[in-house]
């Protein structure tokens, strides 16, 4: 059976080392411990699979609570239906307040939209007439250092 270092895995997912530690500390991992003192960490295939579960709660936006709850009920052969009928209320809340988010985006892109034309139109024709090359907007960092 295959084993990881933290460097390896930290590689792997492109996290830092100090993320895994974290979740070790939040009782998401338990590796093994090797070498003198127990100071390396030994991580099975076990693992590995639990930190791809993690990290693929954290992208859907879960809370460190609800992604221990998911990857435990990976594990745990009891009362699956139970857990996957809970775990699914999980899921349709975030995809809700995903859905919000979206359409409060879809809203504020609009209004982004809205203003870029009034600008533009209004550099069109209230300010006098200037040579097009003359009339670009300069960078945010150039506005600011001026």
């Amino acid at each position: 059976m295959p084993t990881y270092t933290i460097t390896e895995l930290a590689k792997e997912f492109d996290i830092t080392p100090r993320a895994i530690r974290f979740y070790e500390d939040q009782g998401l991992l338990s590796p093994k411990r090797e070498g003198s003192g127990g100071r390396n960490r030994v991580y099975a295939a076990r693992e590995r699979t639990r930190l791809k579960l993690t990290l693929r709660g954290k992208r859907l936006g879960l809370t460190l609570s609800e992604i221990k709850n998911l990857v435990d009920m990976y594990e745990s052969p009891k009362d699956t239906e139970a857990q996957l009928k809970r775990f699914l209320g999980v899921l349709a809340q975030h995809r809700e307040k995903l859905e919000r988010q979206r359409e409060d985006l879809e809203v504020t892109l609009e209004e982004i939209a809205a203003h870029e034309a009034e600008c533009l139109q209004l550099l069109d024709t209230d300010l006098p007439q200037k040579s097009p090359a003359k009339r670009t907007v300069r960078p945010a960092a150039a506005r600011k250092s001026a």
